[in-house]
């Protein structure tokens, strides 16, 4: 094991993908609108079309979440054949909070929060993740938002402003979170440590995310694994 956790003080997270079943909501609303046309697809198919849609309008100018939810949407369903209306796609961007967490997070987090400093990095609004964090039951000493940035992960400068906040040496920071591409390459570039909680385990291609190179520190494929390893110290 790479990580010394006796040095660490805060751990950072990811929260779509690695505490709240993104994955699950993304295919839940997707096939209400492509089921109602009689449009049939296979998951993997979905998450990999909609990761493209997604990492592309989020490379752009600055847009809600949930305004890029509804493009992506558009943006997939345009590609099988499908236009969904106004209020399908409005509905979709609205849904982040009918998202489930994983079943491990909550228990987790409240067992790390015994013993670390926990902030999280996500590309969402503010009220989406507000919602999204009722489900995990636990206070996050910082919450940095996309919205707050005026950018979305991988870009740098979503984790510069968690350091400014959170104000420690970043080799006392541990960065958790599942998505490569999103996370574990711009915060190693940042000379931040990471744990990738590899909650595809074992499952082909890389899902709803686009695919990356990266090498965290450790590996483990859930929060309760990493809870169980990091709570020992």
């Amino acid at each position: 094991m790479a990580v010394d956790f006796g040095r660490v003080e805060v751990l950072t997270f990811d929260c779509y993908g690695t505490l709240i079943d993104w994955e699950a909501g993304i295919l839940a609303g997707l096939r209400r609108v492509l089921d109602a046309r009689g449009v049939a697809a296979a998951d993997e198919d979905l998450l990999a079309r909609y990761a493209r849609h997604e990492a592309v309008i989020e490379a752009g100018p600055y847009r809600r979440y949930r305004d890029v939810l509804a493009d992506a949407l558009r943006g997939v369903a345009a590609e099988l054949g499908v236009e969904p209306s106004a209020a399908e796609a409005a509905a979709f961007g609205d849904s982040v909070g009918e998202w489930p967490a994983f079943p491990d997070s909550a228990d987790a987090l409240a067992r790390l929060a015994d013993r670390y400093r926990l902030a999280v990095i996500t590309n969402c609004d503010d009220d989406l993740f507000a919602a999204s964090n009722r489900r995990l039951g636990v206070t996050f000493d910082a919450v940095i938002t996309a919205e707050q940035v005026g950018s979305y992960k991988p870009s740098r400068r979503n984790f510069e402003l968690a350091l400014q906040r959170i104000g420690v040496p970043r080799e006392r920071i541990l960065h958790v979170a599942q998505s490569l591409f999103h996370d574990h390459v711009p915060a190693q570039e940042l000379g931040l440590t990471t744990a990738w909680i590899d909650r595809r385990r074992g499952r082909p291609g890389s899902g709803a995310t686009p695919p990356a190179a990266a090498t965290p520190d450790l590996a483990v494929p859930d929060m309760a694994t990493f809870a169980d390893l990091a709570t020992r110290w």
